[in-house]
């Protein structure tokens, strides 16, 4: 059986060629040049190297960090902390989709990428992005039914029903980013290849087509809503039912502990949220450019860096796991 991402490959590079003979000024688009940072000065270039180098193996190395512990420490097997898992290899996916290739550019000042690249980051980019924020609704859904109906969590959350949430999540990915990569490729480019951004996101590719895209922009608008706003909708909503029960609470001790619980999973929705809220819904007088790409950094860079850092600082379960497992290590390094 042919996967998606073949599908979706095979129609792109049809659509890379087939270039109506009506249109003189039509062109085949080989390959694309992403404008990244180039407007700014080699010395800044490098500086900037060295930072998203630097955050890229903090990334790597916090979330790679929290697979472990989580998986390593029998006190962290609880539903909460599957889901955390699974939150950090999404973080690793989104981050190696976008950096690899930032770094390149901005060391290498190598730009250019292929056609089939292009097609294959802007795929993936929406499988991860989607699949996280489905993932970030199932880990607002565990810490409803945690706080808002205790007696049954074991039940309600049992290992099986975990598992199926878990995998919903990252398969709810795939026909977004099998349809939005694919329509979008199968367009005619016209003769600029310019992307202005430091990655194939689909705003700066979609503004390079030739044709009538209004179909494609109300598709997108609606699968927006359906696959980003609706989960967020739903997890504004769990969170406003947890802080009623919290507050019917009548131990202060267990109104602490409620919202200690939650406040890591919160931190880290409002990061991803704000950012893309930012980016997506402000008014088109303010989305320079420029402006759009130092926001992408936050969502796409800087908050799979952040996510193993709040769950780490703010919840002394994982601080705990994380001395155990050192401490362990260390021990099994002196036999």
């Amino acid at each position: 059986m042919t996967s998606p991402v073949t599908t979706c490959l095979s129609l792109c590079s049809l659509g890379a060629v087939s270039v109506p003979m009506a249109e003189k000024n039509w062109t085949t688009v080989d390959e694309f040049v992403l404008l990244s940072f180039s407007a700014l000065q080699p010395e800044l270039q490098l500086l900037l190297f060295l930072l998203f180098l630097t955050i890229q193996l903090v990334t790597l190395l916090g979330n790679t960090l929290i697979i472990v512990v989580t998986t390593a420490d029998s006190a962290l097997h609880s539903p909460m902390y599957f889901f955390l898992r699974n939150l950090s290899v999404l973080e690793i996916g989104f981050n190696m989709v976008i950096v690899p290739k930032m770094l390149g550019t901005l060391l290498a000042h190598d730009a250019t990428i292929s056609f089939i690249s292009c097609a294959t980051q802007m795929y993936f980019f929406f499988f991860f992005g989607v699949s996280e924020c489905c993932l970030l609704t199932t880990m607002a859904y565990d810490r409803y039914v945690a706080i808002c109906d205790p007696l049954r969590y074991p039940v309600i959350m049992s290992h099986r029903v975990c598992v199926h949430l878990a995998a919903a999540s990252w398969l709810s990915g795939l026909p977004v980013a099998t349809v939005q990569a694919t329509w979008l490729f199968s367009f005619s480019f016209c003769h600029s290849n310019k992307v202005n951004h430091f990655f194939c996101d689909s705003p700066p590719v979609l503004s390079l087509v030739c044709g009538d895209t209004t179909l494609f922009e109300v598709y997108a608008i609606i699968g927006t809503t359906v696959f980003v706003m609706t989960p967020c909708l739903f997890i504004l909503s769990s969170y406003a039912r947890i802080v009623a029960a919290i507050l019917r609470m009548p131990s202060a001790e267990g109104k602490r502990k409620a919202f200690s619980t939650c406040s890591s999973h919160l931190v880290v929705v409002s990061l991803f949220y704000g950012s893309l809220s930012l980016l997506y819904f402000r008014p088109k007088s303010n989305n320079s450019p420029e402006s759009k790409k130092v926001l992408s950094l936050s969502y796409t860079v800087v908050t799979p860096m952040l996510n193993p850092i709040i769950y780490s600082l703010r919840n002394n379960e994982v601080k705990a796991a994380l001395s155990r497992t050192f401490l362990r290590a260390i021990s099994f390094c002196k036999l």
